[in-house]
């Protein structure tokens, strides 16, 4: 008998998951100040399905065709399967909230609805290509960033941290989840997809100004704009000579450098917490995600 569509869907994304940064960083953040709690594993459970939802609408808009290795449910089964299976799993996190604390089902839908403001704020930038630095920093913080300072801010109040715990976790998920999106967009230019494991050159495609391409506008020369700008509004941007404009121009490793000052940034703000084996592995993770894109 064949498998009900939902069920066939979710066999799919159950085989092929992603890092788990997000759940795993609820569980170091907890084990950091206290000690894991069945409510931990849950919570954990959570901000998964809302990031695999996030990824599944995420394709959608972007057109991706690949992701974690393998093709995109968009690609396989079209958009609206993607979608709904993508409201299929929030709607699971909305039956899960109700068993929750007040406190924290404020949390998870504020940081819901924040990563949706951002990624509104960013489909909004599109070819906006004099948007600032601080802007784009501001759009990525919505984006991506609140949400792992969220799980960090999780974490550390299930385990019944000191408010001041809970705030040190939080900003280093903060600057920790800022750090990963620079990282990412950086991929997005130079990644292979064959190790990215997810479709390259999106971000030019759906012209998204990213951190390099906004410093490369602004560090190249009069006569080198004219071409640049071609590139980025061409019909399907060449990601090969925009990766070769941003090296030359010193935009990518700016934008490297930006990724590690906010990884030490992360790092600074677990200096008051205890040293152990669960602080260590935090301050690994932060680092590992600022050197995907070296």
């Amino acid at each position: 008998m064949k498998a009900e569509p939902a069920v066939e869907l979710l066999d799919y994304l159950n085989t092929r998951s992603g890092k788990m940064l997000r759940p795993g960083l609820v569980l170091l953040a907890g084990a950091a100040v206290g000690r894991i709690s069945d409510q931990h594993v849950r919570i954990a459970a959570m901000v998964e399905l809302i990031h695999n939802a996030t990824l599944l609408h995420d394709d959608v808009i972007d057109e991706g065709q690949t992701r974690r290795g393998a093709p995109t449910v968009n690609n396989l089964w079209g958009n609206e399967s993607a979608v709904l299976l993508g409201d299929l799993l929030l709607s699971h996190v909305f039956q899960m909230c109700a068993d929750l604390e007040p406190r924290l089902v404020r949390i998870i839908a504020a940081t819901a609805a924040r990563t949706c403001q951002g990624e509104l704020r960013q489909i909004n930038a599109r070819q906006n290509w004099q948007l600032s630095e601080a802007e784009y920093i501001d759009i990525i913080t919505e984006k991506s960033a609140v949400f792992i300072s969220s799980c960090c801010r999780l974490g550390a109040l299930l385990a019944q941290g000191t408010e001041a715990a809970i705030e040190s976790l939080a900003h280093f998920g903060l600057n920790t989840g800022i750090a990963f999106q620079i990282a990412d967009d950086l991929l997005d230019i130079t990644g292979e997809e064959q190790k990215t494991g997810k479709t390259a050159g999106r971000d030019a495609d759906k012209y998204k100004p990213t951190l390099p391409v906004i410093h490369l506008l602004r560090a190249a020369s009069e006569k080198d704009k004219g071409r640049i700008y071609d590139t980025l509004n061409g019909p399907g941007s060449n990601k090969d000579v925009l990766a070769e404009m941003l090296r030359s121009y010193g935009s990518l490793e700016h934008a490297r450098h930006h990724a590690q000052e906010y990884v030490a940034r992360a790092i600074h703000a677990l200096r008051h917490l205890r040293e152990t084996d669960a602080k260590e592995a935090l301050i690994e993770t932060a680092r590992f995600v600022a050197n995907r894109a070296t």
